[in-house]
């Protein structure tokens, strides 16, 4: 028997146009071989990756009898538009030191001391309080060609992760997005699902603590305040008294364009 052949049947071709689900289909004749192995190992070195704009799916192949094989290629349309999703559920922050205080109330006899803001004042600490703060979680999912997702991507993906945006991003502020992440997995034949975590905080100014006025902050900077013992006159009482506040960059800023999701 002569060496085993594969060509393309004159007929191939055949195509179904969909907008969301076209097909097209390579037909093969597999000759000079009773062996599956050999038929199928024919086919996966010849059918292409790609036909046009659609990827390869799968293949079969029918013996049909005296060492002649059929084999059909079939093309599909990747499912690639990007993805998104997002929470405003919020986030815990402990704060020492209210907006505003709205109202003092005192025992008979006594007078309530004016702690300036200050939230749960014993005799040696400002214990302070949990709050829900904005915070805006959000992912997108993007498909991204093979050829991109390089070994120094990935590592950029994970130099980027605990970092916030040095500059404007998807419509948020410098210093308001911070990265959590991405996960990846490579589909098919010609590109990767890649999933980006966010979580946004809004920057804020004309922060008024106590006495202390004008004070700013970036969406993930840490605000603290100092204290210092004092006395109420009126009431009396020894006090906390906010005298300082303090500004603090914890998150380090990154360049968030090299994420290569567009900015």
């Amino acid at each position: 028997m002569a060496d085993p052949i594969i060509i393309e049947r004159f007929d191939s071709k055949e195509a179904t146009e969909s907008k969301d689900s076209p097909t097209h289909d390579l037909v093969y004749m597999i000759m000079n071989t009773e062996q599956y192995s050999v038929a199928k190992s024919l086919m996966a070195s010849t059918v292409p990756e790609k036909v046009g704009d659609l990827f390869l799916d799968d293949y079969h192949i029918v013996h049909l009898g005296n060492g002649v094989w059929e084999g059909t290629a079939r093309y599909v349309k990747w499912k690639s538009e990007s993805q998104y999703s997002f929470d405003t559920g919020g986030g815990t922050q402990h704060i020492s030191q209210s907006i505003s205080n709205v109202g003092k109330y005192a025992a008979a006899g006594f007078s309530a001391p004016d702690f300036f803001g200050a939230i749960g004042v014993t005799d040696d600490r400002v214990e302070g309080t949990d709050i829900t703060v904005p915070v805006f979680n959000f992912t997108e999912t993007h498909y991204i060609e093979k050829a991109l997702v390089t070994g120094a991507y990935k590592l950029a993906l994970f130099n980027l992760t605990g970092k916030v945006n040095g500059s404007g991003f998807k419509g948020f502020a410098k210093g308001e997005v911070l990265f959590l992440g991405a996960s990846g997995s490579k589909r098919g034949l010609d590109d990767w699902e890649i999933t980006f975590r966010f979580a946004a905080s809004p920057n804020v100014a004309g922060i008024s603590l106590g006495d202390i006025a004008g004070v700013s902050k970036e969406g993930w900077q840490y605000l603290w305040v100092r204290f210092i013992d004092d006395e109420d006159a009126t009431a009396k009482a020894l006090i906390k008294r906010p005298v300082a506040a303090y500004v603090e960059q914890v998150y380090p800023y990154g360049d968030f364009s090299n994420l290569g999701i567009g900015v």
